[in-house]
């Protein structure tokens, strides 16, 4: 059975007008139930990650700090939201979500969560609507009861990731591997094990045949025997934040590409959502929603 990690506090609200789509928190796993590729007992609620669990990945002082709501104007400014309780709340809940699948994932092949994805966060700080990073955490988490030996980390999101660059950059148990434009957001990239720019406007043969590329060769030259996969969808040509040239077909295909290849090889996958900023959340949803669609169709 896909299990698929979701909870109400997923839906965080913002301000008005804020450019963050929150909605697509709830919109999504409904498209899933009504068109039947999910059933209410597909889906469950995570629980709070503990703080040992936390500081595993994140040091102790800003995760106080951000407990202690006493981030600085420019520290809070920089994650892109707001800082209250209830958003640190949320994001532990989302943080367990990603390890709650990764254990699913190694029962079941895959395990999705509708949240997730914050590649930005790094060890002692957050940007860019990410707080914590739940890739980082899910892997520790597998690493540490020695579930698997080593991590590789697929970031397809637009922007590179960054933050699970710095905290893995010394650890050669997880390899990370971000394709990303190469000219967006963060202007300052951190070094993955594997870093591939995408020029703007590039458009789907390009992705496609660069990503099949250095995914097989990642595959064959680390063997990895669980997957992080990080399937943000704004590499779509709607994407405002973007800058890429990319379909809806295209972004399953890139989507088909990565499952295809765990499923084939019999690894373990954890799929968190990322990012889609398009100007209509109905590409959005659709996006994510292929994802979904494929794991079902190649696994169950």
């Amino acid at each position: 059975m896909l299990k698929i990690a979701w909870s109400e506090i997923y839906a965080h609200p913002l301000p008005q007008n804020h450019r963050f789509p929150m909605e697509k928190y709830n919109l999504l796993p409904e498209q899933l139930l009504y068109e039947g590729t999910a059933k209410q007992d597909n889906f469950f609620a995570p629980i709070s990650l503990s703080d040992e669990q936390v500081i595993r990945t994140h040091d102790a002082v800003y995760w106080q700090k951000l407990k202690d709501q006493n981030l600085t104007r420019q520290e809070e400014r920089r994650t892109g939201f707001p800082l209250s309780q209830e958003l640190v709340a949320r994001e532990i809940i989302i943080m367990n979500g990603s390890v709650q699948c990764a254990e699913y994932a190694l029962v079941h092949g895959v395990a999705m969560n509708v949240a997730g994805g914050t590649h930005h966060a790094f060890t002692d700080r957050g940007e860019g609507f990410c707080l914590l990073n739940d890739i980082a955490i899910a892997a520790h988490h597998l690493l540490d009861k020695g579930l698997v030996n080593k991590v590789l980390v697929v970031d397809l999101d637009v922007h590179q990731g960054n933050g699970t660059a710095q905290i893995f950059e010394n650890d050669n148990r997880v390899f990370t591997f971000s394709m990303h434009g190469q000219s967006n957001y963060p202007m300052h990239k951190e070094t993955s094990d594997l870093d591939v720019g995408l020029l703007d406007g590039t458009d789907d043969s390009t992705y496609l045949s660069l990503l099949d590329r250095h995914l097989n060769e990642v595959f064959e030259s680390f063997q990895p025997d669980f997957i992080c996969f990080q399937s943000g969808v704004d590499v779509l040509a709607t994407d405002k934040l973007g800058r890429l040239g990319m379909t809806l077909d295209g972004c399953k295909a890139r989507d088909r590409m990565v499952l295809e290849l765990c499923h084939r090889n019999k690894v373990p996958v954890m799929a968190c959502m990322g990012g889609g900023y398009s100007e209509k959340i109905a590409h959005i949803v659709e996006a994510h929603a292929n994802t979904y669609r494929l794991a079902q169709e190649l696994y169950f």
